[in-house]
C-alpha cells in the first residue's frame, strides 16, 4: 500500500510565513497602505493566538488580487518568489518531501494561503497536488478577490483534505501510513487525525502538545 504524506507550507517547509511575506511585498509597491499594513499586523497576531476570524482576513488579504491581471500576478508573483521566499527554502525542507516522493508516496501541500500564492511554491518541492483557499476567477480567467468553499484551515484543512481525496478516488483509509508535517497549533486537528504527525519549527503550543502526544519534532533554521 501507498503511503500519503501531507505537508503544510508556512514556516514548515519554508522559514517564513508566505502570506505575511506577499503582504510585506505589496506594502514594499505602494499597494497595501500604512493603515492596510496595521491591519495585516493585527490578523497576524490573531492567528498566532488562535483567534483569527478566517473570513474577514481572507476578504482583506484577496482583495489586492482582483485589481490586477493573471498575467501582472504572475509577473508580480515571480519577483516575490525571488526576494521574500527563494532564501527561506532549506535543503532539509527539501529532503523532506523528496524522501517520501521517493518513497512513491502521494505527497499533497495543505495550506490555509490561498492557491495563487502557494502554488509556485510548491512547484519548487516538486510537489503538484495542492489544497489551498481555493479563489473565483471571472470569464477572463482574472481573480475577483474573493474566495470559493471552505477555506483550508484549522478543521477545514480535513474538509478540503477529504474533498481532495474523494476527486482522487481515495480515502486515508486506502493508505498504509498517513503523515502530516506542521509547525502550527491551528493544525491540530488534522494532527490528531494522521498515523505519522511531525511538529515542524513547532509553535509553543504545538510543542507541548507534541511533548505530550510523544509526536516526532523536527526543528531547524534557515
Amino acid at each position: 500500500m501507498t503511503n500519503l504524506a501531507i505537508f503544510d507550507l508556512d514556516r514548515t517547509l519554508i522559514t517564513c510565513d508566505s502570506d505575511v511575506a506577499w503582504a510585506a511585498y505589496l506594502a514594499e509597491k505602494g499597494i497595501f497602505s500604512e493603515e492596510d499594513s496595521q491591519k495585516r499586523d493585527k490578523f497576524y497576531d490573531d492567528y498566532d493566538n488562535g483567534c483569527l476570524d478566517i473570513d474577514a482576513f481572507l476578504r482583506f488579504q484577496l482583495a489586492p488580487l482582483g485589481k490586477f491581471s493573471r498575467h501582472k500576478l504572475d509577473a508580480m508573483h515571480a519577483e516575490f518568489m525571488d526576494k521574500y521566499i527563494v532564501h527561506h527554502i532549506t535543503e532539509t525542507a527539501k529532503n523532506m518531501v523528496k524522501n517520501h516522493i521517493d518513497n512513491g508516496d502521494d505527497v499533497v501541500l495543505v495550506s490555509a494561503t490561498n492557491e495563487f500564492v502557494i502554488t509556485p511554491i510548491a512547484a519548487r518541492f516538486g510537489i503538484s497536488q495542492i489544497v489551498g483557499v481555493k479563489l473565483v476567477t471571472d470569464k477572463n480567467n482574472n481573480y475577483t478577490g474573493e474566495y470559493t468553499g471552505t477555506p483550508s484551515f484549522k478543521e477545514g484543512k480535513i474538509v478540503r483534505l477529504n474533498e481532495w481525496l474523494q476527486q482522487q478516488g481515495k480515502q486515508m483509509s486506502d493508505y498504509e501510513r498517513t503523515y502530516f508535517y506542521s509547525d502550527s497549533h491551528n493544525d491540530l486537528p488534522l494532527l490528531r487525525l494522521v498515523d505519522c504527525p511531525v511538529a515542524v519549527n513547532p509553535d509553543a503550543v504545538l510543542h507541548a502538545a507534541a511533548i505530550e502526544k510523544g509526536w516526532q519534532i523536527i526543528t531547524f533554521t534557515e
